[in-house]
């Protein structure tokens, strides 16, 4: 099964299971792939409709399915993303003698990719983040860009690589019309450029909010604005500093679930570095994570430490640490620490995490909370 039969597959998964809001979101991004403007028009007027006829559900999945049999039809040429868009070797950068020093890092990122980028504030993440968007630069290594698109001038790499920093600018007018001046700088027609906008504005779920203005939007919402607005910009390139701040813990899901698929598109995929402090949530969506304690780079799929030959699981509960002990006396535990509210027991990689969940049940232990990080870099956070 091809790539775009899978994402076919599952669109009709969501809707045969009434999940029509996630499943419509997919059924866009279908959509977006063929790159046929007749095809976002049924869309436009389908987003329209379902705002007039909010619970009509059943004609609207009959709507919905009949478009995605028309995009099944369509043949996509799917993107080769063995080949990496921009390569880092051994970058530093030094804000003087004695103070801090970043690096040296190295990263390499292909298309479809995201790379999630944690670590306590004051770390390197932001500075990372503005040396590979050429806004910072470094004192050692090498910065290399291979993007399909050749760039001679700074405007061209600003095509392919777009950085959105974690205050954006205010912006003057509607929503919907500074999405169309984006495109308007490309040359595109007036009738092509309405449609590829509202086509965005309804994947990005600002249908409602179109004519609004900056301080009618909330931070979630503004956000939306900046990735429909990064879309349209079809970088191959992107990178994020905190664009979950400020969010509650619904829309940072949803943001999350749209720049995954905003990467992963078939024919138009992008490579996506994002910094956060919701650090499982981004892990949910990377491909890998990279962390940065004092400059230093570590990472949750190459860093070899004594830990990653043992079991870590995080235990939110109220006993004491002695009925813990206890509890723990034959699954070969090595430590157990509180830290920040939060108990961290080690123990030998003999030790299966079904066992400790099996444990604590069997004893009764009322637990809020469990997680296995033997893996996650939540580890690094922890002493």
């Amino acid at each position: 099964m091809s790539k775009a039969e899978a994402r076919i597959e599952e669109v009709i998964s969501f809707y045969k299971n009434k999940d029509t809001v996630l499943g419509y979101r997919k059924l866009m991004d279908c959509v977006i792939d063929t790159q046929d403007l007749n095809l976002y028009r049924q869309i436009i007027d389908l987003t329209d409709w379902k705002e007039k006829h909010p619970k009509n559900e059943t004609e609207f999945i009959e709507k919905s399915l009949a478009i995605l049999e028309l995009v099944s039809k369509i043949p996509i040429t799917e993107y080769n993303t063995n080949n990496p868009v921009v390569i880092g070797s051994g970058l530093t950068k030094s804000y003087g003698i004695n103070r801090f020093q970043l690096g040296p890092i190295s990263v390499e990122i292909n298309k479809s990719q995201v790379y999630g980028l944690v670590g306590e504030n004051g770390n390197g993440k932001t500075t990372l983040l503005r040396i590979l968007a050429k806004e910072l630069k470094y004192n050692e290594g090498n910065l290399e860009f291979k993007f399909d698109n050749n760039y001679n001038t700074n405007y061209d790499l600003r095509t392919n690589l777009v950085y959105i920093p974690q205050r954006t600018q205010k912006w003057y007018g509607s929503l919907k019309d500074n999405l169309k001046f984006v495109l308007s700088s490309y040359g595109i027609s007036p009738e092509e450029n309405e449609t590829r906008v509202l086509m965005m504005i309804a994947r990005f779920g600002l249908w409602n909010y179109k004519h609004l203005k900056w301080n009618e939007l909330s931070s979630g919402y503004k956000m939306r604005f900046e990735l429909a607005r990064t879309l349209l910009r079809q970088p191959e390139l992107l990178l994020l500093d905190e664009p979950l701040a400020n969010l509650d813990v619904l829309a940072q899901q949803v943001i999350l679930e749209d720049l995954k698929s905003m990467c992963n598109s078939i024919n138009n995929p992008i490579a996506l570095i994002l910094s956060s402090q919701q650090l499982y949530e981004v892990e949910k969506i990377s491909d890998k994570v990279i962390y940065l304690k004092d400059g230093k780079y570590k990472d949750n799929k190459t860093e070899n430490k004594v830990e990653e030959n043992q079991l870590i699981v995080e235990i939110d509960c109220n006993e004491e640490r002695e009925k813990l002990l206890s509890v723990f006396i034959d699954l070969h535990l090595v430590k157990l620490i509180y830290n920040g509210g939060i108990y961290i027991a080690y123990f030998q990689n003999s030790t299966n995490f079904s066992a400790v969940l099996e444990t604590l049940g069997k004893h009764k232990i009322e637990v809020t909370y469990t997680r296995n990080i033997t893996a996650s870099t939540r580890r690094f956070f922890v002493s």
